[in-house]
């Protein structure tokens, strides 16, 4: 890679939106003029991908850039509280030529349920759900943003009190963490994005590469001092002072580790579950439980050997159904084929559209999902093209969004409505 090259993708990251859309745009003309090669483009999605609007290594345009250059037929956006990075991934997808789609993660509070004081699918807090609003209409990203600020505002109440035990749990006066200096600069809150318990960890892995350096001092340092759990996969990650993903990886296990020390419960950041699937039906979108299942040896190495919804799917799915779910969303590679099998079929059962994504906010993982070229998850390609004609429809009228009392009535059916919108996504990207 030239230096010229090098520096527009150094530039996809560049804290000026502009600058990033105009390098994608001079990368795309690379490529048109044969410069670059042109990646070879499959039928993989992912639409699931967090970016520096909550925790990412990439910014939307960087984030649009690697999933096209990973070969990804569409990709979409879904960061945590914050819809801020929607607009520049709908234009960067359009400079690059791939279908996208916009969505926000949020978390819900399922007090006011039957699951009151359950693990759900949540690894910190009981009675806590994440929950993911799909294709989003265009018309809506202003209300959208508006509707989760007073929530962040909260979130980083919190989020300073966090950082606070954390700096007290440590103990280490050169490791100590500054909010304001260290957390927030990692961010992008200034634009109403979101700060995560990520961010802090991250700031953590930050000074604490700085004070111990890379390798053996550093990995000694957590085994005997913090008296961290590390597996030998990580450690070996660790160990390798040339390994690119070091900071990321470090925050892996910290995430994995620390998170129930220093964690305090979350209470006026998480409205209640039926009013974000009230607005979910107001605006337009689609409205999809996260579903996590049972983690045994997690595939990102920030998640401890746990139990969630699995115990109790039985109930969960009639209760969704209750409270207005469209659909359920999962990822392939995170779970088992047993666990998968049962999910689908209970999404089956209670009439529930199928989403699928890869959660990336780790420079190590992979935009596409080998699992999900198994034969039997073909349902997960349709149902994004599905999506992705849904949020184009419901962009130009949202009484004709996929889930609309006027579309459900005239295609009552999910796997007619499903096929109906899929030919709308791929006939306004000439497929």
């Amino acid at each position: 890679m030239n230096q010229e090259i090098a520096k527009l993708v150094e530039n996809l990251n560049h804290q000026d939106k502009e600058v990033r859309l105009e390098s994608l745009k001079s990368l795309m003309e690379k490529i048109n003029s044969g410069e670059l090669p042109r990646p070879k483009t499959g039928s993989d999605v992912n639409n699931h991908i967090h970016t520096a609007y909550s925790f990412s290594p990439y910014s939307p345009a960087k984030a649009v850039w690697m999933a096209y250059q990973s070969g990804l037929a569409t990709a979409g956006i879904m960061d945590h509280d914050s819809i801020s990075g929607a607009e520049e991934f709908i234009q960067a997808g359009k400079i690059a030529g791939i279908a996208t789609t916009i969505g926000v993660e949020c978390r819900v509070d399922f007090s006011d349920t039957p699951l009151a004081g359950r693990r759900i699918n949540n690894p910190d807090q009981d009675s806590i759900a994440y929950i993911t609003l799909h294709g989003l209409p265009h018309t809506q990203i202003e209300k959208i943003k508006s509707y989760f600020i007073p929530y962040q505002v909260h979130r980083n109440n919190r989020n300073k009190k966090m950082v606070e035990r954390i700096n007290d749990l440590i103990g280490h006066p050169e490791l100590k963490l500054d909010f304001e200096q260290d957390v927030v600069p990692i961010s992008k809150a200034s634009e109403y994005g979101s700060i995560t318990e990520r961010h802090i960890l991250y700031a953590l892995s930050l000074r604490l590469i700085e004070l111990y350096g890379k390798g053996k001092a550093l990995v000694d340092y957590l085994k005997d001092d913090l008296k961290l759990n590390i597996s030998e996969r990580i450690q070996n990650y660790l160990i390798d002072k040339s390994n690119p993903h070091y900071a990321y990886d470090l925050l892996g296990l910290l995430k994995s580790e620390l998170v129930s020390a220093f964690y305090i419960d979350a209470s006026d950041e998480c409205p209640d579950v039926r009013e974000v699937i009230a607005l979910s039906k107001e605006v337009g979108a689609i409205s999809a439980y996260a579903y996590l299942g049972d983690v045994g040896d997690s595939v990102t190495g920030d998640k401890k050997a746990q139990k969630f919804e699995d115990d109790y799917l039985d109930e969960l799915f009639p209760l969704l159904k209750e409270l207005g779910f469209n659909a359920v969303t999962y990822m392939p590679s995170r779970n088992t084929m047993q666990q998968l099998d049962r999910v689908r079929s209970l999404c089956r059962e209670y009439g529930f559209f199928q989403i699928s994504g890869e959660d990336i906010n780790s420079s190590r993982q992979s935009f596409v999902c080998l699992a999900m070229r198994d034969e039997k998850y073909r349902n997960l390609l349709d149902s994004t093209w599905a999506l992705i004609g849904h949020e184009l429809t419901a962009t130009e009228d949202i009484t004709r969004g996929m889930f609309s009392e006027e579309t459900i009535n005239k295609y009552p059916d999910l796997e007619e409505r499903i096929q109906v919108f899929k030919e709308i996504g791929r006939k306004k990207h000439g497929l």
